[in-house]
């Protein structure tokens, strides 16, 4: 996890920022346990079971400060393992909708595993209802699952298995509005295995721009602007 060098932008009660920096803290010394021999084919399902794998800190709070600038409302997460940068997807959606002229936003979280699934909604109890109550979390296949009741999509999280990914871009693009940002996690040290969906968002009539942010790893922000 990179160090966080300035206050954060998030507005949140004291009780939900301990919680944040306690998951990531948790996230960083996992993943700094985690071997490359452990990365093997056999047993990896069950090797990652426990573990967050967690969007960084300072790229949750990235997300956080692009779904305040476009006034993100209904956001699609795929990916959502232990829920931490569900919360920061929360919050802003919170705050984008919390005066009372404002409609309902929701955010779309998605899990495979329904031990992850649990613990997700364990670490959101401890938020509260009143922030969390916009998450809608759809477990089991997210190719099945995200078929249906998708609203008008501002903002498309991709943190997932590789091959996945375009396949959920495409499935979601119908729902996304004119402006809506694509986030997709490790661009840089994952560009071979995004090779595909890179090529996609980059093609010179696909409607989006890109950009590749030097975050560890890399993150790639791609505008929809059919």
């Amino acid at each position: 996890m990179t160090a966080r060098q300035t206050p954060t932008p998030v507005k949140a009660p004291a009780h939900v920022l301990s919680l944040l920096d306690r998951l990531h803290k948790l996230s960083s010394d996992q993943e700094e346990a985690i071997k490359a021999e452990d990365y093997k084919p056999e047993g990896l399902d069950n090797f990652m079971r426990d573990k967050f794998i967690a969007l960084d800190q300072d790229k949750c709070e990235f997300v956080y400060q692009v779904c305040l600038a476009i006034n993100a409302k209904n956001i699609v997460e795929a990916g959502t393992s232990f829920g931490v940068s569900t919360i920061y997807l929360a919050l802003a959606v919170f705050n984008n909708t919390k005066s009372g002229t404002a409609p309902p936003g929701t955010v779309i979280a998605t899990e495979w595993e329904k031990s992850k699934a649990h613990k997700a909604r364990e670490h959101w109890r401890e938020v509260g209802d009143e922030i969390t109550k916009c998450i809608d979390l759809r477990e089991g296949d997210l190719l099945e699952t995200l078929k249906d009741g998708l609203p008008e999509v501002d903002l498309l999280l991709l943190d997932i298995w590789a091959p996945l990914a375009l396949p959920v871009l495409k499935l979601v693009q119908p729902r996304m509005r004119r402006g809506a940002v694509v986030i997709v996690d490790n661009t840089i040290s994952s560009a071979a295995r995004y090779k595909d969906l890179l090529a996609y968002l980059r093609a010179s009539d696909s409607g989006f721009t890109n950009l590749t942010l030097p975050y560890t790893k890399g993150l790639e922000m791609s505008v929809y602007m059919p």
